[in-house]
């Protein structure tokens, strides 16, 4: 059962399409990364601003 898997995850492993498809998911999660980053370091002034429009429209 073990060799059985471990054929199966290297026939994974040498398909090309496995490969493109963790570059994505890699691409994806670094973008994931830098927008919660950038809303951590930025997310009062996006409240701040979203606040400001919100009372506007209510004038």
């Amino acid at each position: 059962m073990l060799t059985n898997l471990y054929l199966r995850l290297r026939e994974l492993l040498n398909r090309e399409e496995g490969q493109g498809m963790v570059e994505y998911a890699l691409i994806l999660v670094l973008i994931a990364v830098v927008v919660i980053v950038v809303l951590i370091v930025l997310g009062n002034q996006v409240k701040n601003v979203f606040c400001n429009i919100s009372g506007g429209l209510g004038q």
